[in-house]
């Protein structure tokens, strides 16, 4: 398994490219499993490792098998003002996904609220009662693998609910390659035959420099087990 690359590092970010099958945090439950937040801890000290409150940096996550780019604070005063532009709303995020199904709409927006099951406490799903969930959409290209059709998608969530991209997806009836929770676990199955994890990818961000406020991008490319797919099919 491949390590987390640093895209851009100054004196109070770091840009990581997680790779898929990385954990973001440390928890009880990762069991010796590779994890985002002690790979910084160990190879990158800051004046905030090791203090519990600032999680060794980490400001936001990414599912274990998404893969792309993720926030690390250094400083206490970075760490609380990336927090407060997520929390605000102020970080554009995009992502890329290969979805079940010929999406026909060009693009389009998915508002439908999200919360944790209350029969399945580990899932979330659409839910009357549920938090604000937006997400928005734009047809990137369409495949077809044995006359089954996929496609391609950006999408830019406006909030950040537990996986809601994963969960607006299957909502809309297109639900991600090789998605096991959301997909449904036959097609999962089968999907994992020539797709050997979830296809999504955090490609871009945009926040404001925590010492300038000027806007900054950062942008990860489709990773070498994604495009293989998109060139075998």
């Amino acid at each position: 398994m491949n390590d987390p690359k640093i895209i851009f590092q100054d004196e109070n970010i770091i840009v990581v490219d997680k790779p898929s099958g990385w954990i973001t945090n440390d928890t009880s439950t990762t069991n010796g499993q590779p994890t985002v937040q002690t790979w910084i801890r160990t190879n990158h000290q800051s004046p905030i490792t090791n203090h519990l409150e600032f999680r060794d940096g980490i400001v936001h996550r990414l599912d274990k098998e998404t893969s792309g780019i993720l926030l690390v604070a250094k400083t206490e005063s970075a760490f609380r003002e990336l927090q407060r532009q997520f929390k605000e709303r102020l970080v554009k995020k995009t992502y890329t996904a290969l979805v079940h199904g010929e999406v026909k709409e060009k693009e389009g927006i998915i508002n439908e609220p999200v919360g944790r099951l209350p029969w399945r406490r580990d899932r979330f799903g659409v839910l009357p009662d549920g938090r604000l969930a937006i997400t928005s959409y734009k047809v990137l290209s369409r495949y077809t693998i044995y006359d089954i059709p996929y496609t391609l998608l950006e999408l830019a969530p406006k909030t950040g609910r537990t996986h809601q991209i994963r969960i607006h997806l299957k909502h809309i009836g297109h639900p991600i390659v090789g998605d096991e929770f959301y997909a449904g676990r036959k097609t999962a199955r089968h999907d994992r035959k020539w797709c050997p994890r979830l296809f999504l990818h955090a490609s871009k961000i945009i926040f404001s420099d925590v010492f300038s406020k000027s806007e900054v991008e950062f942008n990860s490319p489709l990773p070498p087990d994604l495009t293989d797919i998109l060139k075998s099919i």
